[in-house]
């Protein structure tokens, strides 16, 4: 004889109280989101006013009191954005250094972090403790005696000065080291048994492990690189190889004012990319930061 086994059934009401539920637990706690929908707008106020100044004419920008929505919209700032920059140049100058840095940091950094997480070897600790230092030092400090090596290396005026002094950086090596000192070492093990070489057990366990890192630092590298003007304006020697925040800036600077116009289109301009690139990698960059030197 078969029995049959029936469900419960749910009793009338029961999909109310738990949406009514659910609600509660949302909206419940307006001391919590208010605070947090204020600190969203002053993060999101800027990029509004600067999208918003893009449309302006000259005079809406600089008006006193300032004007939130333009009074007569207009696309005048970016025609003249483009008629007055070789855009398509710099932006590809700004692409190829910022590929270039960024794929340099995710095969060097993520080297030597694996070296410093997994390899022992004598001055294993001497090292990670100099690449902690140099975290410290800032970057204007090191400025100029960068510059005079690259100068002394004869390489300013070329795309490679652009590119071979940020290849590699400190930061990218402690988060990588970070992360991968949390993958079990069984791994490691198991494939050096197997008779798998470090640079194959790298290449083919180490770094599909690692891409929530990769692209935390990628992203990182990737936003320092495309936004990076002080750098491109020293090495940069014709206007061939300035990059879009050099060329934005000396496009939107006239003989006795600044064009804010042509300023806030280009900022616009140069902000799509990088925002881009987050969309795409935001669930990456979220897990490698939640879970870099979780240990």
């Amino acid at each position: 004889m078969s029995t049959l086994t029936t469900l419960p059934t749910a009793q009338p009401g029961t999909d109310r109280v738990l949406k009514r539920r659910r609600i509660r637990q949302t909206w419940g706690r307006p001391w919590l989101y208010l605070p947090l929908a204020g600190a969203l707008l002053l993060m999101i106020a800027p990029f509004l006013w600067m999208l918003s100044g893009s449309f302006k004419p000259e005079a809406d920008i600089r008006s006193v009191p300032p004007v939130l929505l333009p009074t007569a919209p207009t696309t005048a700032n970016y025609g003249e954005l483009f008629s007055t920059l070789d855009f398509t140049s710099m932006f590809a100058n700004s692409v190829i250094v910022a590929l270039a840095v960024t794929a340099g940091n995710l095969i060097f950094c993520s080297m030597l972090g694996y070296a410093l997480a997994k390899l022992e070897f004598r001055g294993q600790r001497a090292v990670f403790l100099l690449v902690m230092g140099t975290l410290m030092i800032p970057g204007l400090v090191t400025f100029v005696p960068l510059y005079v090596l690259v100068s002394n290396m004869q390489l300013t005026g070329s795309m490679l000065g652009l590119i071979l002094p940020f290849l590699a950086g400190p930061f990218g090596v402690f988060l990588m080291r970070q992360f991968i000192s949390t993958l079990p070492d069984e791994l490691i093990d198991a494939a050096r048994v197997d008779g798998c070489r470090e640079l194959v057990i790298f290449a083919k366990i180490i770094l599909p492990l690692t891409k929530p890192a990769l692209a935390t630092l990628g992203i990182i590298t990737f936003l320092g690189s495309w936004n990076n003007f002080l750098w491109p304006l020293v090495v940069a020697q014709n206007e061939s190889q300035y990059t879009l925040p050099v060329g934005l800036a000396l496009a939107s600077s006239g003989q006795s004012f600044t064009r804010f116009g042509i300023l806030l289109a280009g900022a616009v301009v140069v902000l799509l990319p990088v925002m881009i690139v987050f969309l795409l990698f935001q669930r990456q960059f979220i897990a490698g930061i939640a879970t870099t030197g979780l240990k």
